[in-house]
């Protein structure tokens, strides 16, 4: 297998890395999903909506740690990863809606990163 095929999603997060005990993100922390393409490297599966990527949103709640998928899929050792409720505003997203709407994602940490200062991607 290529480093390509079956890459996890995160370039800094390799497959089969163990990964943090604690959650990174406590809730009200915002965080931007990670605008990283790894089907553009190989096959991959990804639970990260497109639409997501490089959007801020806001951690709801930690959910507790589960098996990689992107690593299950492939059939390797999957790392538990701690998944996320964010919520992220509709309107930037689907360029429709009214302040208020959100939508209500589940995302895994490794897709993740502080949003800081760092302005929205455009739509």
């Amino acid at each position: 297998m290529t480093a390509a095929e079956g890459t996890s999603a995160a370039a800094a997060d390799p497959p089969g890395a163990p990964a943090p005990a604690a959650p990174r993100f406590a809730p009200g922390s915002r965080v931007r999903v990670r605008d990283d393409w790894p089907e553009r490297r190989g096959p991959c599966h990804i639970r990260t909506p497109h639409y997501l990527r490089g959007r801020i949103g806001t951690v709801e709640r930690a959910l507790g740690r589960f098996a990689n998928p992107e690593d299950l899929a492939f059939a390797r050792p999957a790392p538990e990863r701690t998944l996320y409720h964010v919520l992220f505003p509709q309107p930037p997203l689907f360029a429709e809606g009214r302040p208020g709407d959100d939508v209500l994602v589940e995302v895994f940490e490794h897709w993740l990163e502080p949003a800081g200062d760092a302005t929205e991607k455009a739509a």
